[in-house]
């Protein structure tokens, strides 16, 4: 009786902690939600940006991304081919 009595406390507990997580996930997914519904609705009344706009420029971000890196990267293998030559300095006493 006394083992039955503990495993229902333990599942219980079990039992509430997976509720207040589910809990929790909900209300932060309930807040992203309402955060993105506002961002987009103040793009489209303030400055006229439509939510497809919107859609398209975040699917261009890792092409955006992509292309800075390159560049930088052939920058620095253009810096690494031709240096560019330094003054010469003496040494000052």
């Amino acid at each position: 009786m006394l083992t039955q009595l503990i495993l229902l406390v333990a599942a219980l507990a079990v039992a509430w902690l997976i509720f207040t997580f589910l809990v929790n996930i909900l209300k932060t997914t309930v807040k992203t939600g309402i955060i993105i519904a506002a961002i987009v609705l103040v793009l489209q009344v303030a400055f006229g940006i439509a939510p497809q706009q919107l859609i398209d420029q975040i699917k261009q971000i890792p092409q955006t991304v992509w292309g800075i890196v390159q560049e930088q990267l052939n920058q620095q293998v253009q810096d690494q081919l031709n240096p560019q030559s330094q003054p010469n300095q003496t040494p000052r006493r």
